[in-house]
């Protein structure tokens, strides 16, 4: 455990490698991260990562855990050691956790990470008294390059079973007759134990209601003050630290000058500048998006249609060939051919917050969102947003006031997830010309920035219109720390670009290839003898002597594909959709997107498959491309349409997971249900504006 921002979750993933797994905290929706790590005795520890925490007295739910994990003995996650990460450039911050925790007498290790960055600024910790007066193991790490988890994992392996770390202060005398009252009637035999039941005994869930209440009188008849005992108590520790520390730590002068980082910030953090610097840092990931991805994704493309190709000559004609060929592959290659945009995506946001970047982010975006009601902790949600929208709205946990949270968990869902990248850069490929402006500005790039943007200032006016209509009286508050800048891990970025595209492909590889086969059969089959009066048609001798075989074959896929159940159901809905600018195809991939919105790709391409002709596979983005409307024959994908299918992505609530998980946050189905409500008609207010502006 530690403070944020120590190298926690570093040394975490260092010590377990990928042998590690999230889950839940018993009865709350905090994730737990739990590992395995082999000793050097040959036992194995299991590692759990707790929440960063500044002090035991929790702020949020994230905090309320640590206290509950450590002092409730019934508990089985309760541990038999607990690692403290100190961060060595700051540990009279670091040191008030510590003080806390050892107070509670459990056994304890200090892992004193961020070594190298402490020689590097010239403080000098005398290590081996520093554990002298603390009582405690204390280990020499730096665990971004591994430097010293050999000898933490000895000290593990070799701690003590007791707590034996000296008393920090006298705990007692903060209120000594309230201490003994509870000990004695709840035969406890820690001060400090007592004391924190005397603080959160309404919040922890280990007590009973009737325990909570002998609490409450305890409280009344010695006039206990909950919060001045807390300042007590912490002016108390502090003392302690800076004795302490004048002992153990020498910092020279020139380190407590300016350091580079609070320079860089200057700029980075400008009241003005600072905007735009994010605004060019966002240009930039968007025009490499566009142009580091293009050659593979061509690979990707050609690869998928050589294989199409190749089992279409392999295979005997039939239904179980169409099914494999035209429903699960050709579904599949729709998203498929856009992993390389997500791995560029997924290493530019890895690579902005492993440089303490995205944290700057938060910090200037604040002001902006306390004018619409909001605090800066609604902005980690919001950029969070730029990847996936369910472990954002589930990070809503950490703010405290229940208006702000909510109204943060409504308009994040707008924010433009990774699921909305594929449709954007297909669409933008097929109507924005590929060619710079200005020299250095790629249209494409541009298109899908403004795409972006207009995502994060649509969840802001959202947000005023929500802050006028929720009612709360809380206030909140924000507070939160910005890391020193750091070069990048790159073997993180790396992993970070493996583990989130493999994720995106499995997670949305599982809903294409269910609904690609179901789309093929509903796309290949039609109701009565539709099917069989469409071959005698078109077998008479004034198609079969017109046409070419080519063109016969494609005449009679189009006409086939058109009465089939799947055109069936889009013609039913045609008539609400067609103010948008919308055909029948494009509204069977708005029905099944409702499922995940990365759909939309794999759906207009398992429709242009069965459509087209066998002998003829062509990447999906060349047959949206060509598809012609047979009432004007014009492209189906004009200016208008794609801008108008764009608004409509970017508005609607297409993502089943992103419903689950608000009903888990919230516990109530209205809460979804109104989310989706709200979006699904603005998308269409959108889209029927974007289409009528356009066309």
């Amino acid at each position: 455990m530690g403070n944020p921002n120590t190298g926690k979750s570093t040394l975490f993933n260092t010590l377990t490698g990928l042998n590690q797994k999230i889950g839940n905290f018993p009865g709350v929706t905090v994730d737990k991260k739990t590992g395995y790590s082999a000793l050097p005795d040959g036992r194995t520890a299991e590692i759990i990562d707790l929440p960063g925490t500044y002090s035991l007295y929790p702020k949020s739910q994230d905090e309320s855990i640590v206290f509950s994990i450590l002092a409730d003995k019934a508990n089985q996650l309760r541990p038999d050691l607990v690692v403290v990460i100190l961060d060595a450039t700051n540990l009279k911050r670091n040191l008030l956790l510590y003080s806390q925790v050892a107070d509670l007498k459990i056994p304890v290790i200090i892992a004193l990470n961020m070594m190298d960055l402490a020689k590097k600024s010239g403080i000098d910790i005398n290590v081996d008294l520093f554990a002298k007066k603390l009582g405690v193991p204390v280990v020499s790490i730096a665990a971004r390059k591994g430097e010293g988890i050999d000898k933490l994992k000895e000290a593990i392996s070799f701690a003590n079973k007791f707590a034996l770390q000296e008393a920090s202060i006298d705990v007692e005398a903060i209120a000594p007759q309230l201490i003994a009252q509870i000990s004695n009637e709840f035969t406890l035999d820690n001060p400090y134990y007592a004391l924190q039941l005397a603080h959160q005994h309404e919040t922890i869930k280990f007590i009973s209601a009737e325990e909570s209440a002998r609490i409450e009188a305890i409280e009344k008849e010695f006039s206990f003050h909950s919060q001045k005992a807390q300042a007590t108590e912490t002016i108390a520790r502090y003392n302690f630290i800076n004795d302490l520390l004048y002992d153990t730590v020498k910092v020279p002068e020139t380190a407590k000058d300016e350091t580079v980082s609070n320079k860089i910030d200057k700029i980075l953090t400008h009241r003005v500048f600072g905007l735009f610097i994010f605004l060019a840092v966002l240009l930039f990931m968007f025009q490499s998006i566009f142009a580091w991805s293009a050659y593979p994704m061509e690979l990707i493309a050609d690869g998928f249609v050589w294989v199409q190709n190749g089992l279409h000559q392999l295979l005997p004609p039939g239904p179980l060939t169409g099914l494999l060929v035209d429903g699960v592959i050709g579904g599949l290659s729709g998203v498929m051919v856009f992993i390389p945009q997500i791995a560029i995506l997924f290493a530019f946001i890895s690579i902005l917050e492993d440089t303490g970047y995205m944290s700057r982010v938060t910090f200037m975006m604040d002001k902006l969102m306390r004018k619409v009601g909001l605090n800066g902790k609604s902005v980690v949600p919001l950029i969070g947003g730029f990847a996936c929208a369910v472990p954002s709205i589930m990070s809503t946990r950490t703010i405290e006031n229940w208006k702000d949270r909510m109204i943060t968990i409504m308009v994040t869902p707008l924010v433009t997830c990774s699921a909305r990248l594929p449709i954007y850069t297909l669409l933008i490929a097929l109507v924005v010309p590929n060619r710079n402006v200005w020299w250095i500005f790629n249209m494409q790039g541009l298109a899908l920035t403004g795409m972006y943007v207009f995502s994060l200032i649509s969840a802001i006016i959202v947000a005023f219109a929500f802050k006028l209509v929720l009612k709360g009286r809380e206030r909140g508050y924000f507070i939160m720390e910005l890391p020193v800048y750091r070069t990048p891990r790159w073997r993180n970025v790396a992993y970070s670009m493996y583990d989130r595209s493999k994720a995106f492909v499995f997670q949305a590889g599982k809903v294409i290839i269910a609904i690609s086969v179901i789309l093929w059969v509903l796309a290949s089959y039609g109701p009565g003898d539709r099917f069989e009066k469409i071959e005698q048609k078109y077998h008479q001798p004034q198609y079969t002597k017109r046409l070419s075989p080519d063109e016969l074959q494609r005449a009679i896929g189009s006409e086939k594909l058109e009465n089939s159940y799947a055109g069936v159901l889009g013609h039913a809905i045609e008539p609400v959709i067609k103010p948008l600018g919308f055909d029948w195809k494009i509204g069977i991939a708005l029905i099944t997107s409702f499922a995940a919105r990365e759909v939309f790709v794999g759906t207009m391409a398992t429709i242009y498959s069965v459509e087209g002709s066998a002998e003829k596979m062509e990447s999906v983005q060349k047959k949206m491309g060509e598809a012609k409307n047979p009432e004007t024959g014009q492209p189906v994908f004009s200016l208008a349409v794609a801008f108008s299918l764009m608004m409509f992505y970017a508005f609607a609530m297409q993502c089943a997971s992103t419903v689950a998980v608000v009903y888990r946050e919230t516990k109530n189905w209205r809460w979804p249900a109104i989310q989706f409500a709200y979006m699904t008609v603005l998308a269409y207010a959108a889209s029927l504006l974007a289409y009528n502006l356009l066309k």
